[in-house]
């Protein structure tokens, strides 16, 4: 999330902590209705961007204030006029018109600061909905609604700015952005990066491997990929760099894995809590679901970082991470107010507590271990720690806030039904297809939206195409062999009295289903998927969703990511975007076993199973990829492993895909035991042999 550095404990500081208290008032005590809890975070965080705002002029500040603090009175009145404007039918009074126009100005302004396109984006939708839809043809044409209607369901409504999104923005995504800031006040940043500088040290291309240490970590409670990378990129760019690693490889190492910081739970950038709320699941479910996925990009960008290291003749980081401390040592300084708050967070998830109530004691576990440690959290620190949380999230919240103007449109328009059915007819049923669709529509987004709005917007928009897509699976064999249920063979009578293709192959029972109507798909899928297995597709369709949101972070010409990471490190941006791509491209191959393979069954085995198979398929096309693992990789095996790695992702029948995956640990094993057969020495030696 976008961070704004507190300057000094002054009355800003004071302002801004007041902010975060409100919230953890609002939170943990008085559990105001949505709307009202919406409309009050609205306000606050507005507050903080006027008490962060640092105008030139004193006619600079009247504007900054007046643009900032009418959107703000406006929230408020609304909320004290609420019972009345139900009380008269739902009809806008003057002064209730004019507070509902200030709060949507307000929300797009807000937005802006965000990026300008997140701007233009949520004019476009407005407008579409208020005129210039009628003038399109086809699917997508819409006659237009009044604009008393679009107001009340900008305001008023679930989707709208004080809706859902707003909600899940002011409770889950405050609370553990503020349980963030406290960890860091406690000194937890400095334990990331010291615990991952001793644990990699004896490793080659260490330097690498703390930035991807530090980057994981740094996201179990971190919710922005940028922020991630600039702040532990100003102590691991500059590592790998005097380790031997090219200034454009030491930037794309730190982006890609500042990028997996949003993956790893438990906060994903505010992703687990909307997933949460998407698909009605529970957060812990969410969390666990995510955990080996995450793991696995950042075993994958290890063995990128090894690759490379190993290409370029690098030995051990040792020269570069002289540090007298074990990890024992840093650990009993300052591991325990970064170690147990956040288990805490996990053993209160499993409970039963609610994210809200578990991040609340979290917090106060910070404050009580943070005294077992060399820097204790006295009322000064405390005091900064709320101020920080408030800034920290505030830009953040602002846009979820106003991205329901989005979100409020395509419900209400049909927008996301329809773009649902293109995307089905554009796919013709292939699930690879599908993705790669949706990671094209990713990637055109994220040139303009943030990543979280990104996946809003994407996941209303296609998630239910996804969903569909991967249930209608279920019914292709039963089809394609006539091997029909007792449940589902009234439906296909009606839809295909002649059962014309039924028994027919799988060729002709896809060319059945794509020319079903969609409100005969969906009540074949009713009849043919048990809701708890339609609950798990939908769970799977949002969080590929939300991998493939990442990309922009990574993929050029936009990779914000990267080109803060080439900043720190003076490296040529795109060039440094273009690498970071080639080292992240798990985030574009692991929604893919979101699907074909076990790993979010929900099972300890299936988990497992998945995520083995998935690591193979990975570190296959890795290898395939840049030609080299511990050695040069002779050009004829680089073909195979990448079939390999294919295979054992989408392979259908279990024999072929146990073929795929034994071929390519025989490979990469041929590999390693060369390349350790063409070394003087396997191992370096001792300081004792060589001395």
């Amino acid at each position: 999330m976008n961070a704004i550095k507190p300057e000094g404990f002054d009355a800003r500081t004071l302002g801004c902590a007041a902010v975060s208290l409100l919230h953890l008032w609002l939170n943990l005590l008085a559990v105001p209705p949505l709307q009202q809890l919406a409309a009050l975070h609205f306000a606050a965080l507005a507050l903080v961007l006027l008490l962060v705002a640092r105008p030139k002029t004193r006619w600079a500040w009247l504007v900054v204030s007046l643009v900032t603090l009418a959107p703000a009175l406006a929230a408020l009145v609304l909320v004290a006029r609420q019972s009345a404007f139900y009380a008269r039918g739902m009809n806008f009074d003057t002064w209730e018109l004019v507070c509902v126009g200030l709060v949507i100005l307000g929300g797009i302004e807000f937005a802006r600061r965000s990026g300008p396109i997140v701007a233009v984006v949520i004019a476009l939708f407005l407008s579409y909905a208020l005129f210039w839809g009628k003038f399109i043809d086809g699917p997508l044409g819409f006659p237009g609604l009044s604009i008393e209607t679009v107001l009340f369901r900008s305001v008023y409504t679930d989707e709208g700015m004080f809706g859902s999104i707003a909600g899940i923005s002011a409770s889950f995504v405050f609370m553990f952005v503020l349980f963030g800031a406290f960890l860091m006040r406690s000194g937890a940043g400095e334990f990331i990066v010291d615990i991952a500088k001793v644990t990699s040290r004896r490793m080659v291309g260490g330097p690498g491997f703390v930035a991807i240490g530090a980057s994981a970590l740094t996201g179990t409670v971190s919710g922005s990929a940028v922020a991630n990378t600039v702040s532990t990129g100003v102590v691991t760019i500059p590592l790998m760099k005097r380790s031997g690693f090219s200034p454009q490889f030491a930037a794309a190492a730190e982006a890609s894995a500042s990028t997996g910081g949003q993956l790893m739970p438990p906060v994903m950038g505010a992703g687990a809590f909307l997933i949460a709320s998407y698909t009605q699941t529970s957060y812990a479910n969410i969390v666990l679901l995510s955990l080996v996925p995450a793991l696995l990009f950042f075993l994958s960008l290890a063995l990128n970082v090894r690759i490379e290291a190993k290409r370029i003749g690098l030995e051990t980081g040792e020269d570069v991470l002289q540090d007298e401390q074990n990890a024992w040592d840093i650990v009993r300084k300052r591991g325990v107010s970064f170690l147990i708050p956040v288990c805490g967070v996990v053993v209160m998830l499993a409970l039963g507590y609610t994210p809200v109530y578990a991040a609340g004691l979290a917090i106060g576990l910070v404050i009580a271990t943070s005294w077992l440690t060399d820097r204790p959290m006295g009322p000064r620190r405390i005091l900064l720690a709320l101020s920080d949380g408030a800034r920290n999230a505030a830009l953040t919240g602002l846009l979820l806030v106003a991205i329901g103007l989005v979100v409020n449109v395509i419900a209400m328009t049909g927008l996301g039904a329809t773009f649902s059915l293109l995307v089905v007819d554009w796919a013709g049923g292939n699930l690879l297809l599908a993705l790669l669709l949706i990671a094209i529509a990713s990637l055109v987004l994220g040139m303009g939206l943030p990543v979280t709005a990104a996946y809003v917007v994407l996941a209303t928009l296609s998630a239910p195409a996804l969903a569909q897509i991967v249930s209608l699976e279920a019914i292709i064999q039963p089809l394609a062999t006539g091997d029909i249920s007792d449940a589902l063979q009234p439906v296909l009578l009606l839809l295909d009295p002649q059962s014309a293709s039924i028994g027919k192959g799988e060729a002709a029972a896809r060319v059945f289903l794509n020319e079903l109507p969609q409100e005969s798909r969906a009540l074949l899928v009713d009849q043919a998927v048990d809701p708890a297995t339609m609950a798990a597709i939908l769970v799977a369709a949002h969080l590929a969703i939300f991998w493939l949101s990442q990309d922009s972070n990574v993929t050029p010409p936009v990779c914000l990511t990267a080109y803060a990471a080439a900043a720190i490190a003076n490296s040529p941006p795109l060039r440094t975007g273009m690498i970071a791509w080639r080292i992240a491209k798990s985030i574009y191959v692991l929604p893919i076993a979101f699907f074909t393979t076990p790993i979010l069954s929900g099972e300890l085995i299936g988990a497992l199973t998945g995520g083995a198979i998935t690591l193979i398929s990975l570190a296959a096309l890795s290898v395939s990829v840049e030609g080299f693992f511990e050695r040069e990789v002779p050009f004829v095996l680089r073909p195979l492993l990448g079939i390999a790695g294919l295979a054992c992702l989408l392979g259908d029948d279990p024999l072929w895909r146990s073929g795929a995956m034994i071929l390519a640990i025989t490979i990469l094993a041929w590999l390693v035991a060369s390349a350790v057969r063409r070394r003087p020495h396997a191992f370096p030696p001792t300081p004792q042999e060589l001395q």
